[in-house]
């Protein structure tokens, strides 16, 4: 992690990740998780090892997820998520959904803008609010506290993925969780769209949906 930041201002800072872009069913998720400042140099050290979830295996995911609820319940940190839904990907594509997820998982953090600097990875932007933001591109690989987030909403997501799946067991959720795998698409081919398809994701395989 080599990003720095001058953080003598701020009482928070917040990490937010999203996880669940590409797949062609199921909600894209985002988090976000907050230190409180001026403890986050020293707390930071939670966050020790930790890296972005694409690089963890879910058993490594699951551990951190257990690691930051168990600081969250002793008010080291705080973080919260959402999940926008693939109808609502469908209606506004799948941007504006997840600038739709990091609003609502911001208010969630119950945070005042003025006194936050937030982090966020890739592409993602926080509502104009937010004045003190950031996005830093490969945040998830170089920034610890939002390779957290990237944990918490991929855990969270995957977890939905694998209750879905048990109303819709035909089509593999729990493995794939939603992804353009191989056997997914030969299930597409088999069964055609589940209720939680993303439509606007499909239209090669099923053009007149």
């Amino acid at each position: 992690m080599v990003y720095t930041l001058d953080m003598a201002r701020t009482r928070w800072v917040v990490g937010v990740d999203e996880a669940g872009r590409g797949p062609l069913a199921g909600p894209v998720s985002v988090a976000a998780l907050a230190f409180p400042e001026p403890l986050y140099a020293k707390r930071a050290g939670i966050l020790h090892g930790i890296r972005d979830s694409k690089k963890l295996t879910e058993l490594g995911r699951e551990r951190w997820y257990t690691k930051l609820s168990a600081q969250a319940k002793a008010g080291n940190i705080k973080f919260a998520s959402s999940m926008v839904s693939h109808s609502v990907i469908d209606r506004r594509g799948i941007s504006k959904a997840t600038a739709l997820g990091v609003a609502r998982t911001l208010i969630k953090l119950d945070l005042h803008p003025a006194t936050t600097r937030v982090l966020l990875d890739g592409s993602l932007a926080a509502p104009a609010l937010w004045r003190n933001q950031k996005t830093i591109v490969r945040g998830d690989d170089r920034v610890a506290i939002i390779a957290a987030a990237s944990v918490i909403a991929k855990v969270r997501r995957d977890r939905r993925m694998k209750r879905l799946s048990l109303r819709y067991p035909d089509y593999g959720f729990a493995v794939h969780k939603g992804y353009g795998t191989a056997s997914h698409y030969r299930m597409l081919k088999k069964r055609g769209l589940s209720l939680i398809h993303r439509r606007s994701f499909c239209k090669k395989l099923f053009p007149m949906v």
